[in-house]
């Protein structure tokens, strides 16, 4: 089944809340509330809510109007929640009211204050209170009152930023209501806005020590973006001690106003974890003479840590490792380290909603409270109208935008308002939207992070289309915060192509499928959403309309066969044939004009991580695949779509196809390259180094077909087939072994002759990366785009993921980069053409669900034959009519086009799993 188309190279400050429809909403001066949750948040007028970090507290003083001795004012900085302040009682009574007083010693940005009552007792709680601010301790500016609930639960006040040396709180009554005169406070602490970074673009940095592991935790793995990355000095063999160095040059003199540092996280299981403890921080203008900047000790967590300092213009910049921060040894590591953008400034959000509810007595909806960074308050929307509903967020100035963070309520066993269907857009003036994001969400508590090229854009607007679960008419959002680049964008060249929407799924698709009759794309995980194991019978699917971008979830039980890891082909009647995969024995068949699933004939030889491959006959052919099943003896099976049964092919055995894997058949008979030639004949290019024919007709027979020149067995890289009519395929990649193994960046061009006959293989350049477990996918111009993948094969892990694609020219024998993904493609992640010229791009991981190796959406990939030299899209072609739907080899088909066209092709509708594709390839005409 072919497409016939036609193609010519063709968070930083304050939020203010609003309700839409010229009706503005804004908190009430004064906000009781009830306190149940782990936080009480108190937002002053007029702001609702604001992001925030907190401060580091070192150093500071703190003054009161009275303290009984052994509570005093100093203990609120103790940190252990055991101590406390209480104002004095004896042997005297001082009474109301009471104040506290922080100097924090420097002049700091700051944006909202947090208390914690007294945890022993509820003695002494404050009622009501105001909060005020000042630059010298004489002058005060209030930022913050109302009336804290009796309760022991931490309460935090959220104001417009402002610059403040000193923060007060003034106890104006006790939260007991029996006229007591005394207060108690356990712990204060001060919050900033989110410190925005510099760019990392044109970084160069080293290390004094580096892992000995090759292209394993080198310096530059601390500047990659990849929290699951990391540098680490040496910790095999010798072992350097302290100090360690880590330098920045950042090309030229920039503004900077401190470093954050990540440490590993504990998820990695690292030891020792190596985290930093004591540290200092030196700036150079040259690289060689050091001035030191700021100094001090980092905690023992895996949380980030900041050194913040008096703005400075500089190239380079040194941290200094002093010590570890538990003492278990020399090593020092870091995750990510950025410097702080000491020329930007804080700017007040402000956010619109079509509703928030207010009224509950049992639930606070503000739309504050999807902006506090407290996962335990929500917004709500109004039950009436029902949706969609929205929730529109105006940054005050233009940024570069590259997602947003939804996270659903977290209260326990209620899952109402989730948002299910949703639409993402930015505008640069509120008025006209670009969609940048749209899709399904899954109906848990899970956060769902949403990414997309950076877009440079001021607004920010998430509608909520549906219901997750089809419960209720309202929406509810426990954090809606936007994902802001340290820099600013600079659109890809469209030399390079352009990514454009990315699509977000209820599940992580493991496999894809463009639909011939509807142009919907299909995709499915396994059993679970995020999750792979022993089959129950069960496959969790979505359908995506790339027209409207609707996405709907189902799941299919009725074939009684949990699809994932399978073999798929299209027959020439466009039917879906599903075979294999964790149910081994089943077959399903998908029915596009009703959307469902039928079940097919049982495979004689269960299997999974098979291969198949529709035939010039309109059979299909199957082979390979232990990865479920008994091991070995995969065999070839033909599949009659006549009589919808399977049947042995003895003459066409897996022994002459397998590779060497260190972990024996239960790899090395997987994911087979696979293409159809005339007279039922299949051609085997890879991933073993050994290639061979199959003919399926009677019992079959196996010829051997040489080797794939001087390449070695290339485990989950890829083949395809660019031009059918010369018999031309690209392979590219792979890995001797499925895991731990090094990639290759071998590119070989085998031209294929008459069956049972050895084909040319021709080595071409090498690709620009070494990849595993990518996708390759052939586009209507002959070019092929190369995506996503591993330098290193490994499971589940975005480690040395490729975030570069490349396009192969035939013409050229040459590859090019293209404009980078903003999320890592590689195990379990897909490819596939769509019918207007464009490629999904998605998936990745299906490793649990506090894996972060998940990857539940997709990206829309243009390629540059999209854009006219300027940037500006092509004129598209348009098919006004054919005369014909169906053609036969040798035969011909009218085409009658609006305008004249250069070239024209058929591209054969694609599907994709564990990097393999047999249904593509590319016919010139």
């Amino acid at each position: 089944m072919f497409g016939l188309s036609s193609f010519i190279p063709f968070l930083l400050s304050t939020y203010l809340v609003q309700e839409a429809n010229s009706l503005t909403l804004k908190l009430p001066s004064r906000d009781i509330r009830t306190g149940s949750g782990p936080e009480q948040y108190l937002p002053s007028p007029p702001a609702a809510g604001t992001a925030f970090d907190q401060l580091d507290r070192r150093g500071w003083t703190v003054s009161a109007d009275s303290f009984q001795p052994g509570c005093e004012p100093q203990n609120v900085l103790s940190g252990t929640g055991a101590k406390f302040w209480e104002s004095q009682f004896a042997p005297t009574m001082v009474p109301l009211p009471h104040n506290i007083v922080i100097d924090m010693k420097n002049t700091h940005l700051i944006n909202g204050f947090r208390m914690l009552p007294r945890q022993d007792s509820p003695s002494g709680n404050i009622g009501q209170h105001k909060i005020e601010t000042s630059l010298d301790g004489k002058s005060w500016t209030q930022v913050g009152s109302g009336a804290y609930a009796n309760n022991q639960a931490r309460k935090t006040t959220l104001f417009p930023s402002k610059l403040a040396q000193f923060v007060r709180l003034t106890a104006l009554s006790t939260a007991e209501g029996r006229g007591y005169q005394y207060v108690t406070v356990g712990e204060i602490n001060v919050l900033s806005p989110p410190k925005p970074t510099l760019p990392r673009e044109n970084w160069q940095v080293k290390a004094d020590s580096e892992n000995p592991l090759p292209n394993q935790h080198r310096a530059a793995e601390a500047t990659d973006g990849v929290v699951n990355t990391y540098w680490s000095t040496q910790f095999d063999g010798a072992k350097p001690g302290f100090p360690h160095t880590f330098t920045i040059n950042q090309g030229s003199a920039k503004a900077v106003s401190g470093l954050t540092y990540l440490a590993p996280p504990t998820s990695l299981g690292i030891t020792p974890p190596g985290r930093i403890g004591q540290y200092s921080i030196q700036k150079s203008t040259d690289g060689t003479t050091w001035t030191p900047v700021v100094s001090g000790t980092w905690a023992d967590t895996d949380k980030h840590k900041f050194a913040q300092f008096a703005t400075i213009t500089v190239q380079y910049i040194r941290l200094t490792a002093l010590s570890e921060a538990g003492n278990r040894g020399t090593v020092s590591a870091a995750s990510e380290i950025n410097l702080i953008d000491g020329s930007r400034q804080a700017t007040a959000f402000t956010v619109t909603v079509d509703s928030e509810e207010t009224s509950s007595t049992t639930e606070d909806g503000h739309a504050v409270n999807a902006l506090d960074g407290n996962p335990y308050t929500l917004w709500i929307t109004r039950a009436s109208p029902g949706y969609p509903h929205f929730f529109r967020i105006d940054m005050q100035a233009s940024y570069a935008v590259r997602g947003l963070t939804y996270v659903p309520r977290q209260t326990s066993g209620n899952l109402q308002g989730n948002i299910g269907q949703h639409l993402i857009e930015t505008s640069t003036d509120g008025n006209t939207w670009t969609p940048v994001a749209r899709g399904t969400w899954q109906d848990d508590k899970k956060s769902k992070v949403v990414n997309w090229p950076a877009v440079q854009a001021r607004y920010l607007r998430l509608t909520a289309q549906t219901e997750a679960g089809n419960r209720v008419p309202w929406a509810a959002a426990a954090e809606i915060q936007p994902i802001i680049q340290s820099s600013s964008m600079s659109p890809a060249p469209e030399s390079a192509g352009q990514w454009g929407e990315t699509i977000n799924f209820p599940l992580v698709p493991v496999a894809a499928a463009l639909i011939p009759s509807t142009s919907e794309v299909v995709v499915w995980s396994a059993w679970n959403a995020d999750f792979f194991g022993d089959g129950n019978g069960k496959t969790v699917t979505a359908n995506y309309n790339p027209s409207t971008g609707v996405v709907t979830q189902s799941v299919v039980t009725n074939t009684g066969h949990d699809m994932f890891c399978p073999g798929i082909s299209f027959t020439r009647t466009g039917l879906m044939v599903v075979s294999g995969g964790t149910n081994s024995e089943k077959t399903s068949i998908y029915h596009p004009d009703t959307r469902t699933w039928s079940a097919g004939g049982n495979l004689v030889r269960p299997r999974g991580y098979n291969s198949q491959v529709t035939l010039s006959g309109g059979g299909i052919f199957n082979i390979g695949g232990s990865w479920s099943g008994a091991l070995g003896g995969k065999d070839g099976e033909f599949y009659d779509p006549n009589t919808n049964t399977w049947s042995l092919r003895p003459g066409c055995p897996v022994a002459p196809m397998i590779t060497n894997d260190v972990e024996g058949i239960f790899r090395s008979d997987n994911h087979a390259w696979l293409f159809a030639r005339q007279n039922n004949s299949v051609f085997q290019a890879g991933p073993s180094k050994a290639m061979n024919w199959y003919t399926t007709d009677g019992q079959g027979t196996t010829t051997p077909a040489g080797p794939r020149g001087n390449d070695n067995d290339a485990m989950n890289g890829n083949a395809v087939m660019f031009d059918a009519l010369a018999g031309k395929i690209l392979t590219i990649g792979g890995s001797p072994n499925y895991v731990n193994a090094y990639t290759t960046s071998n590119a070989h061009i085998i031209t294929l002759g008459a069956p049972n006959t050895i084909p040319t293989v021709t080595a071409i350049g090498n690709a620009h990366y070494a990849r595993t477990l990518h996708n390759s996918v052939v586009l209507p111009d002959g070019k092929v785009l190369i995506v996503g993948g591993l330098n290193y094969a490994k499971l589940f892990v975005d480690d040395t993921a490729i975030l570069y694609p490349e396009l192969f020219d035939p013409a050229t024998n040459t590859f090019t980069v293209m404009a980078p993904m903003s999320v890592a493609r590689t195990y379990h992640s897909v490819a596939i053409l769509l019918a207007d010229g464009t490629v999904l791009v998605g998936g990745g991981g299906l490793c649990g669900p506090d894996c972060i190796g998940n990857h539940y959406d997709a990206q829309i990939f243009k390629p540059p034959y999209l854009f006219n030299g300027d940037g500006t899209p092509a004129t598209r072609p348009k098919i006004l009519s054919t005369n014909t739907k169906t053609v036969r080899l040798g035969g011909g088909i009218t085409v009658t086009m609006d305008g004249p066209v250069n070239r024209f092709s058929l591209v054969r509708f694609g599907s994709a799993t564990h990097s393999v594709n047999t249904d593509q390839r590319r016919v010139p005409l």
